[in-house]
């Protein structure tokens, strides 16, 4: 039985990083993380763009047009909705997870989840570079894998 699991391999492949400037002391040290991440991974620097929106509402349109170009192998989205008094926490977050989930299934692109959903400010810097690590880092990781699971299964040849 045939068994594919998808590594992080950037070589020769373009990125998208769309990410929210709303919470942009905790979304800077995302995009920090993602770049790091996928750098690291053998992603030139030059074939990453970073697409800033002014808030996560705003994130899965920029990934669906991202994605509707096909210059990218993959997209990561990043962004930090931190829940206040009112609901407005709950739409932004729902929506956000939705619309990006619907713009990978549409345009058939792995998108990296990195939109942090927390109840405080502290909670959010832990997982932007703190204790809880760098989900940028983890989300970029995650667009790496899934994009070269995919070539496994298209049966694209390995290095």
């Amino acid at each position: 039985m045939p068994e594919f699991n998808g590594t992080p391999r950037g070589q020769g492949r373009r990125f998208a990083v769309v990410v929210s400037r709303f919470n942009e002391t905790v979304t800077q040290r995302l995009v920090e993380g993602a770049l790091d991440a996928l750098v690291r991974h053998g992603v030139a620097f030059d074939d990453i763009d970073v697409l800033w929106v002014p808030g996560a509402w705003e994130l899965p349109l920029a990934a669906r047009r991202a994605a509707a170009t096909e210059r990218y192998d993959a997209i990561v989205a990043l962004g930090a909705v931190i829940r206040g008094d009112t609901p407005h926490f709950d739409y932004v977050a729902g929506a956000a997870s939705r619309g990006l989930a619907s713009a990978s299934v549409e345009y058939d692109v792995p998108v990296g989840f990195g939109v942090l959903t927390c109840d405080t400010m502290a909670q959010a810097e832990a997982r932007a570079g703190g204790e809880h690590g760098n989900k940028g880092w983890d989300a970029a990781i995650a667009a790496l894998e899934v994009t070269d699971l995919f070539d496994q299964v298209d049966g694209a040849p390995q290095d």
